[in-house]
């Protein structure tokens, strides 16, 4: 697949995709897809992966944290058919899991089809999933909805005029994908999983917020419903203050090694 734009801390373009791709040990489909939200036709493909970066960039001054892909120019809007890619490096990713964020958390449970590659190395990191949930999780949750309710006021920065905007007078897909935020934090925090795609009957009332069918007053008044189930499913979670970093250190410094003592080998 061919990429117009390529941004990394590694200047080279060509070798910040080499990194990514050849280092990458779990890739798979995120954005509406895989929520089962999509449009048809519509939308954009997002995929989101994790790789192990060489020894240059561990241990030595060269940077590498992630590598964003597009198949469109830089400043151009991606449409049906463009690939939009974003690989992280293996610490990179474990750091923002452990501070609970909701797009990277989502990777840990992606499944089935909607896995476009995993070695043995990208299964252990899904099966360590339970070890980065904590309080933080429902904490990062709550600041993300919030955050999307502001914007949809025009709180935050100008109110966002994308999707079906002109007819509806919000941005349908960004509403849609607020009130998810809320429901899978929820799940999230009271069964330690996210089910993908979005299970029944929720698909199909996020779908009718897609459609622009409730107006932006019963939008805002079903994001605060969300925040408040959100809070209360916070509140009443079992989990620990902080993610479980022994383990997670653990499994880094094996996944490097062992990696790293692959790629010498052959």
């Amino acid at each position: 697949m061919d990429f117009v734009t390529v941004n990394s801390l590694e200047p080279d373009r060509d070798v910040a995709l080499r990194v990514a791709t050849e280092g990458c040990i779990l890739r798979g489909l995120v954005g509406s897809t895989v929520h089962g939200l999509s449009n048809p036709g519509t939308d954009d493909r997002d995929e989101m992966g994790v790789c192990i970066e060489s020894e240059d960039y561990i241990l030595g001054l060269r940077r590498f944290e992630h590598c964003v892909a597009r198949t469109q120019p830089e400043g151009h809007p991606s449409g049906p058919g463009d690939v939009d890619l974003t690989i992280y490096g293996l610490r990179k990713f474990a750091r923002l899991a452990i501070k609970g964020s909701p797009t990277v958390l989502l990777l840990f449970f992606v499944a089935g089809d909607d896995v476009l590659h995993r070695d043995p190395l990208g299964e252990q990191l899904q099966q360590l999933a339970p070890a980065f949930l904590s309080r933080r999780t429902g904490r990062a949750f709550l600041g993300y909805l919030d955050a999307q309710a502001r914007s949809l006021r025009g709180e935050r920065h100008a109110t966002r005029t994308r999707e079906l905007s002109a007819t509806h007078g919000y941005d349908t897909k960004y509403a849609m994908h607020a009130l998810r935020i809320g429901h899978q934090g929820i799940e999230l925090l009271q069964t330690g999983r996210i089910s993908l795609p979005v299970a029944e009957p929720d698909r199909t009332r996020l779908r009718g917020v897609r459609a622009g069918e409730p107006p932006l007053s019963e939008i805002l008044e079903q994001i605060e419903d969300a925040t408040e189930r959100l809070r209360a499913a916070a509140d009443a979670a079992d989990l620990p203050p902080d993610a479980d970093l022994a383990r997670i250190d653990a499994f880094l410094g094996d996944a490097y090694r062992t990696a790293w003592a692959a790629r010498a080998a052959g």
